[in-house]
């Protein structure tokens, strides 16, 4: 039996269909890469758009803290206290200042604490408000206090100037006077004489005046002679009185009860020798005062 061979046609490869898997495969990894690219960009511009808004952000909270900075610096008070706290206040600002803020989480955090300052700031602009007004209370009190200080004090000094005048004219007034002063010049025979080679004692008499506003009592008389150069005759050089501070010689004294009412008194000077003929003063002294004076005159014949 003849076997019959059937030549069966060969199979070709189809050469078209690598090609399109080649094909297909290129066009998703393009399209892949196209998406990763938009994607890329699209992260980019985000970052980059991000990135802006932090820095506007920091730049921002900056300006705000350099505010903050400046408001606190014309911040002032007269307590040292609150003066302590504005001052930790103002270095917490700058602090923060000095932090780099890198996200987001960062920048709403240094955004609360800035509220937080601004509050605490607040606060102390009421206080120092209050301070301020409280001052402006007590300067005004103050200058009214003062004020009616001096018109108390200018009071007094017109009073104390009133007064001074008053115990002036009183003490002037309780001056005990002398009045009637008669100085004569006497020989041996007591009769009156104005010859110098006659003479042999001085009497002066004169009536010491009523006075019901005086001190009562004892009181000592001074008289002074005063010769026609000036100088004091006296019987001793020890003959001294005090007399608005100082030490003066006197002539002679002479005590006397006085009881405010008018007394008569003489006081006698001996001759000592130093007479010389010419015009002389007489002084009168009592209790630091001169209460009268009179004149006399010796002729050489």
């Amino acid at each position: 039996m003849t076997e019959t061979v059937i030549n069966s046609p060969k199979v070709q490869p189809d050469k078209k269909s690598v090609p399109v898997g080649m094909i297909a495969i290129s066009i998703i990894l393009a399209a892949a890469l196209i998406f990763l690219v938009v994607k890329y960009v699209d992260q980019k511009n985000k970052m980059i758009e991000m990135e802006t808004v932090l820095t506007q952000e920091k730049d921002s909270l900056a300006h705000e803290l350099m505010l903050m900075v400046a408001s606190y610096d014309t911040l002032k008070s007269d307590n040292d206290s609150l003066n302590a706290s504005l001052e930790r206040e103002k270095k917490r600002i700058i602090q923060l200042l000095s932090v780099n803020a890198s996200n987001i989480q960062l920048i709403k955090k240094y955004r609360s604490e800035i509220t937080t300052m601004r509050e605490i700031m607040k606060s102390y602009i009421v206080q120092i408000d209050s301070l301020n007004t409280r001052n402006k209370i007590l300067v005004a009190e103050n200058t009214q206090i003062i004020q009616e200080y001096t018109k108390v004090q200018n009071s007094n000094a017109e009073l104390e100037k009133v007064k001074e005048e008053l115990n002036s004219k009183v003490e002037i007034a309780s001056v005990i006077q002398a009045k009637n002063i008669a100085a004569v010049a006497l020989n041996k025979k007591r009769k009156e004489t104005s010859r110098l080679a006659l003479l042999d004692k001085l009497r002066i008499c004169f009536t010491l005046r009523e006075n019901p506003i005086a001190k009562a009592g004892v009181k000592e008389v001074f008289m002074r002679v005063l010769r026609p150069d000036s100088l004091i005759i006296t019987s001793s050089p020890d003959n001294l009185f005090d007399y608005k501070g100082n030490k003066l010689i006197y002539s002679a004294n002479r005590s006397a009860d006085y009881l405010n009412q008018d007394i008569e008194m003489c006081i006698f000077l001996d001759n000592t020798g130093d007479f010389v003929p010419g015009n002389y003063s007489v002084e009168l002294y009592l209790d630091d005062n001169i209460i009268g004076k009179t004149t006399f005159m010796l002729t050489k014949r």
